[in-house]
């Protein structure tokens, strides 16, 4: 029989994997050579969807945008040309906040870039 080389480093390895797996359905969480294939797939998704969160993110900010900047009797693309224009500096995420959260100071923000 042959001599068992580095165990403890390959035990270890596959613990990890099969820790990862933990939760998927049926032989995916328990066999190593199952479980090595899914948990490298979902890592695969995880890293493109951690990319794909920023954009869907700046998408829906995008569109808060545009519908507070239409009541207030503009468009996205006008607003942002106003505010590169008067050197304001604010993000999509904070403009879309407050779009939400407080449309008077969103609105204040829209008076003074058009005035």
């Amino acid at each position: 029989m042959p001599r068992a080389n580095h165990q403890v480093a390959s035990h270890k390895r596959r613990k990890k994997v099969l820790k990862m797996a933990k939760g998927y359905w049926g032989a995916r969480s328990n066999v190593y050579t199952i479980a090595k294939n899914h948990v490298e797939k979902g890592l695969q998704y995880a890293y493109r969807d951690r990319k794909a969160k920023k954009r869907t993110f700046r998408r829906l900010w995008i569109v808060r945008i545009n519908a507070a900047a239409r009541v207030n009797g503009t468009t996205y693309s006008k607003l942002i040309n106003a505010l590169n224009i008067k050197g304001v500096d604010i993000n999509r995420k904070i403009l879309a906040s407050l779009a939400v959260e407080n449309p008077q100071a969103f609105s204040e923000i829209v008076k003074f870039v058009t005035e």
